[in-house]
C-alpha cells in the first residue's frame, strides 16, 4: 500500500519536483522541447569571450587534460562535449573544487563546502560523481573543519577519471577534430 509522499526520502521528493518542473517546461514549449531533451553534439556552446586556440595549442590538449582545463576555450569546449553526452558532472565538480580552493573567508568556505558536498559527493546527490567509498569517507572527514584542501583527494580521483575516460572521447569528437585542422 502507498504510504504517501512523507514516506519517501527527501532526495526522491527533490528529484520528483525537478522532473515535474522540466516536464512542465516541455509541455509549455513544444516547439523547442527537443532541444532540452537531445543536445546536439555538432553544435556545442561557443565560449563567450575566450579566444579560439591555434591548432598547435589544441593539439597539446590531447596529451594534457591540465592544459585543456586551464584554457578557457578548452574548458568550455570540454564542458559542452560532456554535456552532449550527459556526463558533465565530473568537470563541474572539478571546476567547483578549483573555485572552492580560491575562497579565503572561512564562512564562505564552509558554505561552498556544504554546497559541493550536497551537489556532488553525498549519496544520491543531483550530480553525484563516481568516487570510491574510502575517498568519500576521507572527504566527509575533511569537511568537519573545511580547508582549501578538503576536496583534494576526490578532485584528484575525478581528474584521473576524466583523463582516462572523458579526454580520449573528447579528442575523438568532431568538434575537437575541427579545432586541430
Amino acid at each position: 500500500m502507498c504510504k504517501g509522499l512523507a514516506a519517501l526520502p527527501h532526495t526522491c521528493l527533490e528529484r520528483a519536483k525537478e522532473i515535474k518542473t522540466k516536464l512542465g517546461t516541455l509541455l509549455q514549449k513544444p516547439d523547442s522541447a527537443i532541444d532540452f531533451i537531445i543536445p546536439y553534439p555538432e553544435k556545442p556552446e561557443k565560449p563567450p569571450k575566450a579566444q579560439k586556440p591555434s591548432p598547435e595549442e589544441a593539439l597539446q590538449w590531447r596529451d594534457s587534460l591540465e592544459k585543456l582545463l586551464q584554457n578557457p576555450y578548452g574548458l568550455t569546449s570540454f564542458r559542452s562535449f560532456l554535456r552532449s553526452e550527459f556526463s558533465e558532472e565530473n568537470v563541474e565538480f572539478w571546476v567547483a573544487c578549483e573555485d572552492y580552493k580560491k575562497t579565503k573567508s572561512p564562512v564562505k568556505m564552509a558554505e561552498k563546502a556544504k554546497k559541493i558536498y550536497e551537489e556532488f559527493i553525498q549519496t544520491e546527490a543531483p550530480k553525484e560523481v563516481n568516487i570510491d567509498h574510502f575517498t568519500k569517507a576521507v572527504t566527509m572527514k575533511n569537511l568537519v573543519e573545511p580547508s582549501p584542501s578538503s576536496f583534494d583527494m576526490a578532485q584528484k580521483r575525478i581528474f584521473a577519471l576524466m583523463e582516462k575516460d572523458s579526454l580520449p572521447r573528447f579528442v575523438r569528437s568532431e568538434f575537437y577534430q575541427e579545432l586541430i585542422k
